[in-house]
């Protein structure tokens, strides 16, 4: 899942993780430089071939809620800005921008020349098309609430566009990373029943070639890309819905890419024979895991119970036991670094004992011959939903799962294939308790995760929180440019969801990717690895997949 519609550079990075802090080189190596025997001149040519645990649900990112279909759709389409290896936004499909004395305005000079993979012109009618579609009542999005903010959009010619705020709108010029659609293929069409869902027409570096239902999706370069052909051919999505498999296909040469468990990392690939073969990677993430309990049920409206869930839980266990200590505990939804995460919340630490208080406070006393909570004949017990594939999330809900049992909570856990995940259960609110993470963007803003008015189906408030305070708080971070008031705003919505649980917080785990060695151009930075994918080759002599 994510937080926002976010920045191609970013979206690239989702299997990766979002970075906010230095990367460490690979292992056996001082710094990631290219051998030198490879050639001077990068190469073209080869595939790269990456494993992923979920399937895009849609190549319409605007329609999309989920990382899978976000990292492919980074690959196709472009935004008008993106951040770059350091975090800076820069242009994208916009050569230059100017943002007035205010704030309040924002002018894009879209680059000239710009060409959609079948051949039309990209133009400002483009980006008109794009805001119109996401702000429309009938298209059901996730991310319109950004755009809403907008008084006024114009494009005096064909190359530029005009934006104007009504009042100062923080995320106003990182928003602008959406990703644009082509108008002369939706205009006037139901974007819903598009076939560019299955089929996609962007401006980005890749061109969609192949999707196989299940088994992958194929992208192939595109050698008119505005800023330089990527040098490897063919980009490759592998489902794989199961890491282990997927860490074998790595091992077998089947895959060039992935993300390591925490056990495959500090235990599986430390020989030679490993470490000659592939880089490995690890730095921290910008995602952090949570169990997010559903508010309309009525076992969670009481904060009591939600507050014992996470005295019940040892964080640092979760992350000794399952991130091998990669990785750190979370506290609230910024993760530790960024200039709005809040040192001083009061997070509830583990005493078993204090859970049991809380919950004999709430009605929670007697228990049944099973050892199991019961209160007016009905035993405490409800189901921890994740998604297929994600080692790491199960043994996390295994462990939860004991702990919550130690205080009578009898806890069931179900893995779900991801598409059905999402669409039958996560999106219709058709759950107790989800176990999954959040990658969230470089600006502090969530309304779209914890504003009341974002709980419809289909939108990320998919728990249901509604916190008049908490709403009043979004609103004020957003509508200033006044850094210290943004972080009084955000320091206070964490002391709130400390006190009110609506997520168990758990832990921010380390990025691990792995890269074959055969990859060169890898350059680990602020934003990850994932930012100069396009500049990574493969040398006439090391590539593997022919044309």
């Amino acid at each position: 899942m994510k937080a926002s519609p976010g920045v191609r550079s970013l979206l690239m990075a989702l299997l990766f993780s979002v970075f906010f802090s230095g990367c460490s080189p690979p292992e056996n190596s001082t710094t990631p430089v290219v051998p030198a025997s490879s050639p001077a001149v990068p190469a073209t040519g080869d595939s790269l071939v990456e494993g992923t645990i979920g399937e895009a649900s849609t190549l319409i990112p605007l329609l999309a809620t989920d990382a899978s279909s976000h990292a492919v759709a980074g690959q196709i389409y472009n935004g008008l800005i993106k951040y770059d290896k350091n975090l800076k936004i820069v242009g994208d499909l916009a050569e230059v921008f100017d943002v007035s004395k205010d704030g309040l305005t924002i002018t894009f000079h879209l680059h000239h020349g710009v060409r959609w993979h079948d051949g039309a012109p990209f133009t400002a009618k483009d980006v008109l098309y794009t805001y119109q579609v996401t702000i429309d009542p009938k298209t059901p999005t996730a991310y319109a609430e950004d755009f809403k903010q907008v008084k006024s959009i114009a494009a005096p010619d064909d190359f530029t566009i005009r934006v104007t705020y009504g009042e100062p709108f923080a995320p106003a010029l990182a928003s602008w990373g959406m990703n644009i659609l082509p108008a002369h293929l939706l205009e006037g069409k139901d974007v819903t029943k598009s076939p560019l869902a299955r089929n996609p027409v962007g401006t980005g570096p890749y061109r969609f070639k192949e999707w196989v239902s299940g088994q992958k999706i194929v992208l192939e370069a595109n050698k008119e890309y505005f800023e330089g052909r990527p040098y490897i051919d063919r980009f490759i999505y592998r489902i794989i819905p199961d890491s282990s498999t997927m860490y074998m296909e790595l091992k077998a040469g089947a895959i060039d890419l992935m993300n390591l468990s925490p056990v495959q990392y500090a235990r599986q690939t430390s020989a030679k024979s490993f470490t000659s073969r592939f880089k490995k990677y690890r730095y921290p993430s910008s995602n952090y895991l949570y169990m997010g309990y559903n508010l309309r049920h009525p076992l969670f409206g009481d904060k009591r119970i939600r507050q014992a869930m996470t005295a019940a839980i040892n964080k640092d266990e979760l992350i000794q036991g399952v991130l091998f200590g990669m990785g750190q505990k979370a506290h609230g939804p910024i993760v530790p670094g960024r200039w709005a995460y809040n040192p001083a919340v009061k997070d509830i630490g583990y005493d078993p004992k204090h859970a049991v208080e809380l919950l004999a406070q709430a009605g929670w006393k007697e228990k049944n011959s099973d050892g199991i909570l019961v209160k007016d004949g009905k035993p405490f017990k409800f189901t921890i939903l994740t998604n297929q594939g994600n080692q790491q999330r199960l043994m996390t809900a295994q462990i939860v799962q004991q702990r919550l049992r130690q205080v009578g909570i009898d806890v069931k856990i179900r893995i779900v294939e991801w598409a059905a995940f999402l669409k039958e259960f996560v999106n219709k609110g058709n759950f107790e308790v989800v176990m999954l993470a959040w990658s969230i963007s470089q600006d502090p803003d969530m309304y779209d995760i914890w504003h009341s008015s974002k709980n419809k189906p289909g939108e990320l408030n998919f728990i249901g929180f509604n916190n008049t305070e908490v709403d009043r708080l979004l609103i004020a971070g957003r509508n200033t440019f006044d850094i210290n008031k943004r972080k009084q705003a955000y320091f206070r919505i964490q002391e709130i969801l400390a006190e009110e649980q609506p997520y168990t917080f758990l832990y921010v785990p380390d990025a691990l990717p792995v890269v074959s060695s055969r990859i060169r151009g890898v350059e680990p930075a602020p934003a990850g690895i994932g930012h100069n994918q396009n500049r990574w080759y493969v040398p006439k002599n090391e590539q593997v997949y022919l044309p």
